[in-house]
């Protein structure tokens, strides 16, 4: 029997697979690749395969040619060909004039997806869903009830878009489903729920954080998708360079005190937490954190999930991290005047603290504010002569005479766009700035001072972004508000 080492899309006929199900494929470890010279070629791990792909080639009127292939990479043929036959669009014209009022048999153990693809429509949806979601990188999922209908959108790179408007009768039968993934209490409609779903999709594992609250018009639900094998990234791959980077390495060399990184929501300050993390972690520190929620697992690092209901809160697994001789300890947030003065104790006490949001000038290192820019898509990027208004919205003396942007191509689903990358801004807390917040001066005191020491603004960094082409004028003018910041 020949082999084959790797299975390539373009090896497969996806015709003939149409009729077959999933179950059928994998349960007997084969997978049909395209007719040749009046022979039907399949991938085969064993014998249950060969005779699988015997009846098939009988039913077709052609000679069976089994070619051998290890198991998993049949398996991980499978998972990502099937994947993508699972359409949104496919599985909603299949719920027209079904009866979804009760929902499929419960499923209270992980599961690949995949597997679920022959049972009930609103099951087939919710997979169909969460595969476009991975497919298309999207960090959220949105699942909107309207007066006479439900919106789905997805948020990729930061920006929502609607990807379905299916009927208002699907509605609780969708956020039931959910619930049951979540292992959340279907019939609780008038409480916030949240809870937590692993899954299988699409081949890569997938941890999605569930939140429904009540609305008027019924649950609303938002689902983030964390890829644990995306991983941790470092410094540098969200962002960092230059001057921000060796300054910020520099304050996170110190043995004591507080840095802080600010940004609204969705900028990335817990990826930056945890990009800072992972180049401190060694053998010889301790580091411990209190997170809500823990987003990724971190070998080797202590990890706490607050939990309010049971009396952990941030200032309580604060004080419990004080007593396992931490060297390094990472809170979330600082949500409360307890927390606070816990954190500036132990940064005061020998400990370095990593948090956002609070700002206390004693034991504070450096001030750290980031956003979030889309990048221009490297497959259609284009260079184009700017106009007087766009480099006039710039607001900066020094305009390139060429700027980048994408033109939108099937890579990045004609957005322009592909991935998005940090951009920073560093204050470092020198005796003078901090002498000057001591004594409450204003800002513009304390930008003037921070100019002094080499400040360099986040109006500048963004201006390297866009003059080497990482992102354009319009995405920054939508991202960066006018008015500076410290």
């Amino acid at each position: 029997m020949d082999k084959i080492e790797t299975i390539k899309e373009d090896d497969i006929d996806f015709s003939l697979l149409k009729n077959l199900p999933l179950s059928f494929v994998k349960s007997n470890m084969f997978l049909p690749l395209r007719k040749e010279n009046g022979e039907l070629l399949a991938a085969v791990a064993d014998n249950r395969g060969v005779f699988a792909l015997m009846d098939l080639s009988r039913d077709l009127n052609l000679k069976a040619r089994p070619l051998h292939a290890s198991e998993k990479s049949i398996i991980d043929a499978i998972n990502i060909i099937y994947s993508r036959t699972s359409k949104v669009d496919e599985v909603m014209g299949d719920i027209e004039g079904e009866d979804l009022s009760m929902i499929a048999t419960e499923f209270t153990s992980p599961k690949d997806l995949l597997e679920l693809t022959e049972e009930a429509p609103i099951i087939r949806l919710l997979n169909a869903l969460l595969m476009e979601a991975v497919r298309e990188r999207a960090s959220d999922i949105h699942i909107e009830p309207y007066e006479k209908g439900v919106e789905v959108r997805l948020r990729v790179d930061g920006i929502l878009r609607k990807i379905l408007s299916p009927p208002k009768i699907i509605q609780d039968a969708l956020i039931s489903r959910i619930k049951i993934l979540a292992n959340l209490d279907i019939a609780e409609k008038r409480l916030p729920q949240d809870g937590r779903i692993k899954l299988l999709v699409g081949g890569k594992n997938i941890d999605i954080r569930v939140a429904i609250i009540p609305t008027a018009l019924g649950e609303r639900a938002v689902l983030r998708l964390l890829d644990r094998k995306a991983g941790i990234l470092s410094l540098e791959m969200i962002g960092f360079a230059g001057s921000t980077l060796s300054s910020f390495k520099d304050a996170l060399s110190r043995q004591n005190g507080i840095i802080l990184v600010t940004g609204p929501t969705g900028s990335g300050k817990t990826t930056t937490l945890y990009a800072s993390l992972l180049m401190l972690h060694t053998q010889e520190r301790n580091i411990i954190t209190v997170e809500d929620p823990v987003e990724y697992q971190l070998n080797g690092i202590g990890q706490i999930q607050v939990n309010p209901k049971i009396g952990l809160t941030f200032a309580s697994g604060l004080r419990a991290i004080l007593r396992q001789d931490p060297d390094i300890m990472m809170v979330g947030e600082i949500r409360d005047k307890e927390t606070a003065e816990i954190a500036i104790h132990a940064s005061l006490t020998g400990h370095l603290v990593l948090s956002t949001l609070f700002l206390v000038a004693s034991s504070l290192i450096c001030v750290l504010a980031q956003r979030l820019v889309r990048v221009i898509c490297p497959n259609c990027r284009e260079s184009y002569t700017p106009s007087p208004q766009e480099a006039a919205a710039l607001e900066t003396d020094t305009v390139p005479s060429l700027l980048y942007r994408g033109k939108g191509c099937k890579k990045c689903l004609g957005k322009g766009y592909l991935g998005r990358i940090g951009i920073f801004e560093l204050l470092e807390i020198t005796p003078e700035i901090r002498t000057l917040i001591v004594e409450r001066k204003d800002a513009q005191a304390i930008r003037t001072a921070a100019i002094r020491a080499g400040f360099k603004t986040l109006q500048k960094n963004v201006m390297e972004k866009i003059t080497e082409g990482v992102t354009t004028t319009e995405e920054v003018l939508r991202v960066i508000q006018k008015e500076s910041e410290v």
